[in-house]
């Protein structure tokens, strides 16, 4: 049997004969960049996070460094954000001049650790960025209330956790601003890059729709110093197709997760991923841990079974950021969740004969 990290046929079946008469559309009139399409998918997923706006872009990166620059994070300041994610959120960071200062994460949900967070602030801390890691917010209870505390702003890093629930509120509508990528692999994921802005705040609206768009208001008038980052309408019309379907692709997923935690229920060596009961795990990724990781990570692959590292390399010890001065030792959980983690495949339509090959080869190797 081989089976795949991430299987998009299914999907695609399903949405098929919804998004050809768009695509047409789109095709017919030539509304390539923010067309209707486009505009209705930015209201569509607005109100899906419980929020007021929503500003496309053209990927997840971008909505970083855009919200950023929207909340007038500058040269000099200091963000915090966890070391253990993808190297994107320190990388907005960095792209407007400011330093990212990194923090450890807990050993359980694998996001920001808040009492690390509270020991990192400084008089130059302006942000904090959470990372909803592998689709599981962080505790955004205690972050915001920190936040609060010291007057800074939150940036939710929502790229994982689409449809991901805190105390019962929508991920996207808990800090001033939200960002979410549409990378094809996501739970909501395009045919291509994409990404979007979802604030409550008309000024970071405001100010979000010029910096995507060269900074203008009208077609020649700018107002700021701007950039060219726009969801295409193409890109939109499939979205808004998939995001009908995402409460109920997500059910999927966490009833595959349960399946997968029954399979690997009292194995010895392997740490299943732990859902936190006051929030939602839309299991955007089932990241594992188990020792002698590489070595069970290749055997599984000999099986044709699609595994993946999210991710071997915590930030502080990537070379990238060597100017910050991090040494192995600075970040112990995220090290060894780092050493440990091994993503399984996950994807709606992944059935229980699939992940009970997965389980069966995976316990064969511990």
């Amino acid at each position: 049997m081989e089976v795949q990290f991430v299987d998009f046929s299914e999907q695609y079946r399903i949405i098929k004969d919804e998004i050809e008469p768009g695509l047409k559309k789109v095709f017919e009139t030539g509304n390539f960049i923010l067309g209707q399409e486009e505009k209705d998918f930015e209201s569509q997923f607005a109100q899906y996070c419980d929020s007021k706006y929503a500003v496309g872009v053209n990927s997840g990166t971008d909505a970083l460094y855009l919200a950023l620059a929207a909340l007038g994070i500058k040269e000099g300041d200091e963000v915090i954000l966890p070391t253990y994610t993808f190297i994107a959120t320190a990388l907005c960071i960095s792209y407007g001049g400011a330093k990212p200062v990194f923090v450890d994460i807990e050993p359980t949900t694998y996001n920001m650790d808040p009492k690390a967070l509270r020991k990192a602030i400084t008089p130059r801390t302006k942000a904090i960025i959470p990372v909803h890691i592998y689709g599981q917010s962080a505790n955004m209870d205690e972050i915001l209330a920190i936040a609060k505390e010291h007057q800074l702003k939150v940036i939710e890093d929502a790229a994982q956790a689409h449809g991901a629930r805190f105390n019962g509120k929508r991920i996207g509508s808990l800090g001033d601003v939200s960002c979410f990528s549409f990378y094809p692999t996501k739970a909501l994921g395009a045919f291509g890059d994409g990404g979007m802005i979802v604030t409550s705040d008309e000024k970071i609206y405001k100010n979000s729709l010029m910096l995507r768009d060269y900074g203008r208001e009208g077609r020649y008038e700018h107002k700021i110093k701007g950039y060219n980052s726009r969801l295409d309408t193409v890109q939109a019309v499939i979205l808004s197709a998939k995001l009908k379907r995402l409460d109920q692709w997500n059910e999927m997923r966490a009833k595959m997760a349960e399946y997968y935690q029954e399979e690997l229920k009292g194995v010895q060596g392997i740490t299943s991923p732990m859902a936190k009961s006051d929030r939602t795990h839309v299991y955007q990724t089932y990241a594992i841990r188990v020792k002698n990781r590489d070595k069970v990570a290749d055997a599984l692959k000999e099986k044709k079974i699609g595994v993946l590292i999210h991710y071997p390399i915590p930030l502080h010890l990537q070379e990238a950021y060597k100017e910050l001065g991090h040494k192995r030792g600075d970040f112990p959980v995220s090290e060894q969740v780092s050493s440990e983690i091994l993503s399984l495949p996950m994807f709606p339509h992944i059935t229980k004969e699939q992940i009970r090959y997965v389980c069966n080869s995976l316990k064969a190797l511990v």
